[in-house]
């Protein structure tokens, strides 16, 4: 397999539970992939210029709701057992939302950005809509699970295969019943997150491309590429997220549609909405001025990422 269509592939690891994780980074990935028809034009502009990808980080989405309990951790646990810990926490008041990124003690893995709808901030009746969805959800990953994947070193190949695909399955089927259509956009009309989720569940939002660490001086810096990919008749987002010079500089591809499945009455029927999008991120080596050390910016930046959540937003 190429090391593009198999990105994680490249990190180095130190242990059975990296190597784990990297299996299922790129199964993620490989779906994702498919879906996303930019993400293979941007690796085709990538082996022309014999550069490398490098995922910055992977966003994911989720509702939160204190009964049923829900939330952010039904995301987190799992990769929490793998290695990730909580870095910084981000709230969104105006959107009803709040991010928490993940580091991994290896910096060659990509960041992880999870972020939770408060659905108790949301109207009686697209509270409703949420919480039904919840209470019909599947169960979550058990403590089972979660020790398993603590101990995957230990954990026979045949057990280690089905926890696998046990996990890929909670992040890419539907966690609970199609929605009704008039529900869907009942929810869609207050919080296209929340609408965002009910159709696609705990799926991939987005992976996102490291500018710094492509290697090639065709593509050197966030504008470079962006041109790159709108030559290759990608649509982009219309502005690039932070100044020149900033230490955090973001934008992405719009988000493809893709068919979700609802329910008019009795019926199931397609219906089109969003899906993902692809994401790219700059972190210039800057001076610390405190250290005096010279470093990447890790974290995230609230403003842009309010404006990111954006993209998905169905177009009139």
């Amino acid at each position: 397999m190429s090391r593009l269509h198999a990105p994680h592939r490249q990190i180095q690891v130190n242990d059975e539970k990296e190597r784990f994780l990297i299996e299922l980074l790129d199964t993620l990935w490989t779906r994702y992939r498919e879906r996303v028809s930019y993400v293979r034009t941007y690796e085709e502009i990538l082996e022309r210029h014999g550069a490398a990808f490098v995922n910055d980080h992977i966003a994911f989405r989720t509702l939160a709701a204190q009964i049923p309990a829900a939330g952010l951790f039904a995301i987190s646990r799992p990769f929490e057992a793998l290695g990730y810990v909580a870095a910084a926490c981000y709230e969104f008041p105006g959107d009803h939302l709040q991010s928490i990124h993940y580091q991994h003690a290896n910096p060659q893995f990509p960041k992880l950005f999870i972020t939770q709808l408060k659905t108790w901030e949301l109207s009686p009746a697209a509270r409703h809509v949420l919480l039904r969805a919840l209470k019909a959800r599947r169960p979550a990953l058990g403590d089972d699970v979660l020790g398993a994947l603590s101990r995957i070193g230990a954990v026979a190949p045949r057990q280690r295969k089905r926890l696998l695909g046990r996990l890929v399955r909670f992040f890419e089927d539907l966690p609970w019943p199609a929605p009704q259509r008039k529900d869907l956009l009942r929810v869609n009309e207050e919080s296209q997150f929340g609408a965002w989720v009910l159709v696609n569940g705990y799926d991939v939002n987005h992976f996102t491309a490291s500018i710094d660490l492509q290697r090639a001086a065709a593509l050197d810096d966030i504008e470079k590429t962006v041109a790159a990919l709108k030559d290759a008749g990608v649509p982009m987002k219309a502005e690039i997220e932070g100044a020149r010079g900033s230490r955090l500089r973001q934008t992405s591809t719009e988000a493809v549609m893709r068919e979700v499945r609802v329910r008019d009455g009795a019926r199931s029927r397609r219906l089109p909405w969003t899906y993902a999008y692809f994401e790219l991120a700059e972190r210039p080596l800057l001076r610390n001025p405190v250290t005096g050390e010279t470093q990447r910016f890790d974290g995230f930046l609230r403003g842009q990422a309010t404006n990111l959540f954006q993209m998905t937003r169905l177009r009139s």
